[in-house]
């Protein structure tokens, strides 16, 4: 039996910053992508402080500068201050991002979850509703959509998040077909647990990990996609500082300034990177095979 002299020579448990570190320094996919979407964000929220001049405020006189210590990535075919709105463009994606995977969320979880633990016609009006949302490749889709409500950023979003619906809709049936065996469902429906507490309290909450991976991959979907649909002019309007806007504007004048095209373009490929490998990081971890 240890004893009260004895417990001062027992080794520490971990505390939690070491754990922290040691998971960190694991996975580095997880850090590195981290670390970038942290900077996104800041950037988003920060936007007025990190900002050196009005993202929409011309300047003819200034048109076309190259970078230089006033303007830090040089001005646009207006005088716009480039730097600028690409900050405030990571607020306009960060805003895409949360409307975009959250509509499809709300909308898919649900479906999913119903489909797969309910079975029989349920399941398969379901699934054919998500084969024919899937027979569409994404970004046709999303044009079809926009070009039916109209022209403008709300509706875009819209049209990404019912391209999006059909991932999270498959993702939670599986996940519920699975889960639907599992002693403690099979307990709380013996319990005479009603069917909406067995889907969010039971199966959801323990079906969490995988959607949280797989919404922090559809982050980087969403970014591209809205931008791709923005340089086609069927998303943000001018003078919206949106990236793949400002690439369509920026491809006119790739002969005289490329910094138009060049530093949109790095923001876009940023945040794609930084969300694929944060939820290739968190995918890593959340997996309990490894």
């Amino acid at each position: 039996m240890t004893t009260l002299a004895d417990s001062d020579d027992l080794p520490a448990a971990p505390s939690r910053a070491k754990r922290l570190g040691r998971i960190l320094r694991r996975h580095r996919s997880l850090t590195i992508g981290g670390a970038m979407v942290l900077l996104l964000v800041l950037a988003g929220l920060l936007a007025p402080l990190l900002a050196t001049h009005d993202p929409t405020q011309q300047s003819l006189a200034m048109a076309l500068r190259p970078p230089s210590a006033e303007h830090f990535f040089g001005t646009d075919q207006y005088g716009r201050d480039l730097y600028s709105r690409i900050v405030y463009g990571a607020r306009l994606s960060l805003l895409e991002i949360m409307l975009g995977v959250g509509i499809a969320l709300v909308v898919g979880i649900p479906l999913g979850l119903l489909a797969g633990y309910s079975g029989g016609r349920v399941d398969q009006i379901v699934i054919w509703f998500m084969d024919i949302l899937f027979a569409f490749p994404g970004i046709v889709l999303s044009i079809l959509i926009v070009s039916i409500l109209g022209t403008s950023l709300v509706n875009l979003m819209i049209g990404i998040a019912i391209f999006s619906i059909p991932v999270y809709g498959r993702l939670s049936r599986n996940l519920a077909l699975a889960l639907k065996q599992v002693e403690y469902t099979e307990a709380a429906r013996a319990l005479g647990a009603g069917l909406w507490r067995i889907l969010f309290q039971h199966i959801l909450r323990n079906a969490l990990g995988p959607i949280i991976v797989q919404a922090t991959l559809t982050a980087g979907t969403v970014v591209l996609t809205a931008a791709s649909l923005s340089f086609l002019g069927l998303g943000a309007q001018p003078p919206t500082p949106e990236w793949g806007a400002m690439m369509s504007d920026g491809r006119n004048f790739l002969g005289v300034n490329i910094w138009l095209s060049l530093f949109p373009g790095l923001a876009i490929t940023y945040s794609v990177l930084g969300f694929n490998l944060f939820g290739d990081g968190l995918r890593d971890l959340l997996d309990p095979r490894r």
